[in-house]
């Protein structure tokens, strides 16, 4: 028999709640009472008072009894049907509150889990960037170590560059750590180097452009040039942001030697010729936000800004237009644009 004994009812959470719902609310069993207590009131009066002998009423007495006695039962019933529907909105206020948390909690942990996963591939990306930054620091470490290729006899020197022969001496500073020792600053160099120089060699095994670099960095104005161009290149590639990626608009020669000669605004506004959004976008945030970025492209703009306004008068204008076209050239119009110095 004890085999046979029916199982306990299973909450069903939702399911019960709306079976419960079913059944005799609290309300209405306080409805139920109150609507009996006053029918059962109004009878004893009617039965011991009576409808009374008045004849002005007639008709109207019997219709002014059914009105008190169920007016105000009436009212009690609409009174519990209105708990009952606050309860149900409750009710459904806190499923709602409660699908929204547990929603709000899986969101939460599927990001914890997006963030775990990735961790290990972001960590990765930075790794490499730092060991290729590194390796390019060792690369241009290297350039004055070695021994100087002699210096073709057709290369045309730059009278404007030299510890002799500059014309803005009083803007030299102490060499930085690419530079050369100080007794070999006095080396002129020719344009051809200086514009391989600022193009940085291709690959590894570029013999003529590291030739080109070695010669370039034994002059301390183009040195500083140099220096100050694989400072921010190096900033920039940390954003995704490499100057063989850009293609920018090419400027004639003549808009390059008013910004030599020290114009500035919309004349000079065909300089500002890099039109990437993304890359525009990334150096502006970084331009606002890192200050160590900020400082060094300002240095760089203005290193590159004295640099040409030495050298302009030297080159011609096919030279001015193969100097636009070097990653150094880029990294100035991209940072000049971010600065706003072409507006």
């Amino acid at each position: 028999m004890s085999e046979n004994r029916p199982e306990p009812p299973v909450d069903l959470g939702i399911y019960s709640r709306m079976n419960r719902r079913d059944a005799v609310d609290p309300a209405d069993k306080i409805a139920i009472a109150v609507s009996g207590v006053w029918v059962v009131f109004c009878i004893l009066f009617l039965a011991l008072v009576g409808l009374g002998d008045g004849e002005n009423l007639g008709p109207l007495r019997f219709l002014i009894v059914v009105l008190a006695v169920i007016l105000p039962v009436a009212l009690v019933w609409i009174a519990a049907i209105a708990l009952k529907s606050a309860r149900i909105v409750q009710d459904e206020s806190e499923r709602l509150q409660a699908s929204m948390d547990a929603m709000r909690q899986i969101y939460i942990a599927q990001a914890q889990m997006a963030a775990t996963t990735m961790g290990p591939n972001v960590e990765r990306k930075i790794d490499e960037i730092v060991k290729g930054q590194k390796r390019a620091e060792h690369a241009l470490a290297s350039f004055v170590s070695t021994r100087s290729v002699p210096e073709p006899s057709a290369a045309r020197p730059l009278a404007g560059v030299g510890e002799e022969g500059s014309r803005h001496e009083a803007d030299y500073q102490p060499a930085l750590a690419l530079s050369t020792p100080p007794e070999a600053g006095g080396s002129p160099v020719s344009v051809e180097d200086m514009i391989s120089a600022m193009n940085f060699p291709e690959t590894a095994d570029d013999v003529a452009g590291f030739a080109s670099l070695r010669r370039a960095l034994q002059d301390r104005r183009v040195s500083k040039l140099i220096q100050a161009s694989q400072d921010v290149l190096t900033l920039l590639s940390q954003d995704g942001i490499y100057m063989d990626d850009l293609t920018p608009d090419r400027a004639r020669p003549e808009i390059w030697r008013r910004f030599a000669g020290g114009e500035r605004g919309r004349t000079i506004a065909g300089l500002g010729g890099i039109r990437d959004r993304s890359s525009l976008a990334l150096t502006s945030a970084r331009m606002r936000q890192d200050s160590i970025f900020r400082d060094t492209s300002h240095h760089f703009l203005r290193t590159f800004d004295k640099t040409l306004a030495t050298v302009a008068e030297d080159l011609s204008d096919a030279e001015i237009v193969e100097m636009s076209e070097t990653r150094t050239a880029r990294a100035f119009m991209l940072l000049g644009r971010v600065a706003g110095m072409f507006d």
